[in-house]
């Protein structure tokens, strides 16, 4: 459910990891393309899933928009600030405006440290807050996700998988964020804890005003959690569009090839499988024309000579195809 506004907009974001010969050599030799030349935008109490293949770029777009990795061009612009380029002293004061819940719930947190101090780093950092203040804080953290208060004074591994991530939550809550990415948060979890974490945060999101990008490779996951998804392959936003048009109409080729995957729960209903031949190519050398043309059973010979825009097709819909666009 948004809210109005975009709080969020990415403008022809592009992150080339350079290869370097030697591991002492400076001497480049080629680049990982990983993100390339991709705008959305994410409107004020949104959910925007993203997904994907793994190794297509969405979570380096999601650290990308958080800032733990440095774009190599184009702008992120959170509440009219591009967070790609502004002085590294009011980066950090921007930082308490975006945070992440990582997909490990075990390694994303210090072994080393209590559930306290583990909740309350992010208020040490910041100068937020007397130490008692910070203790009441993690108190009411807690209480937030479903924890007790006293759960405090415990380490990582007396927790489940289910409540450690609860805890990655809590600490993504410090801070009081506008804006969080969530990378793959319920991927390492049961599925019966998944339903219990994903409920937990679009309850979060409605009592505070919460913006996500959710970052999964599960689209039944996405799907009963998104307003909206954009679809991600070799780099590029293939789709994107309402939740409801792209799991009921597919344009692309490539997103009807992932829902043709998705299993049904019902066994008496069928699906044309769509099977997808050869493998993803590799993102030092992308393929000429649209990347997705190797694979593509559809394919025409100007489909691998010509890169499709993401235009819009109606109501929103944006597709890069050229089958779908002409």
């Amino acid at each position: 459910m948004t809210a109005g506004g975009n709080l969020v907009e990415v403008e022809n974001l592009v992150k080339h990891f350079p290869i370097r010969k030697g591991f002492f050599s400076s001497r480049v030799t080629g680049y990982v393309q990983a993100v390339d030349d991709i705008s959305f935008a994410v409107a004020r109490g949104e959910t925007l899933g993203l997904v994907g293949e793994s190794g297509c770029g969405k979570s380096t777009t999601g650290r990308l928009l958080i800032r733990l990795l440095d774009p190599t061009s184009g702008r992120i612009m959170l509440n009219g600030a591009d967070l790609a380029h502004i002085p590294p002293e009011e980066l950090r004061a921007r930082r308490r405006d975006v945070q992440i819940i990582f997909q490990d719930p075990f390694s994303s947190l210090n072994p080393r440290k209590t559930v306290e101090g583990i909740v309350a780093e992010p208020l040490v950092v910041h100068g937020i807050g007397t130490r008692a203040e910070r203790q009441a804080r993690v108190a009411e953290l807690l209480k937030l996700v479903g924890l007790a208060p006293d759960h405090a004074r415990r380490y990582p591994h007396e927790f489940s998988g289910g409540q450690r991530q609860r805890i990655g939550i809590a600490r993504a809550l410090a801070l009081n964020p506008k804006f969080i990415v969530c990378d793959e948060p319920v991927s390492a979890l049961d599925v019966s804890i998944q339903a219990q974490i994903i409920n937990l945060m679009r309850d979060l999101q409605k009592e505070l005003g919460l913006t996500y990008l959710f970052i999964s490779h599960n689209l039944a996951v996405v799907r009963h959690i998104a307003d909206r998804v954009a679809v991600m392959y070799l780099g590029k936003i293939v789709e994107l569009t309402d939740k409801n048009a792209l799991y009921e109409s597919p344009k692309h080729p490539y997103t009807q090839a992932l829902l043709s995957a998705i299993l049904i729960a019902n066994p008496e209903r069928k699906r044309q499988r769509v099977v997808l031949t050869g493998d993803v190519p590799s993102p030092m050398a992308p393929p000429k024309g649209c990347r997705f043309n190797t694979r593509c059973p559809l394919a025409e010979p100007r489909c691998r000579e010509i890169e499709p825009p993401l235009i819009d097709v109606g109501s929103g819909h944006k597709v890069a195809c050229h089958l779908v666009t002409r």
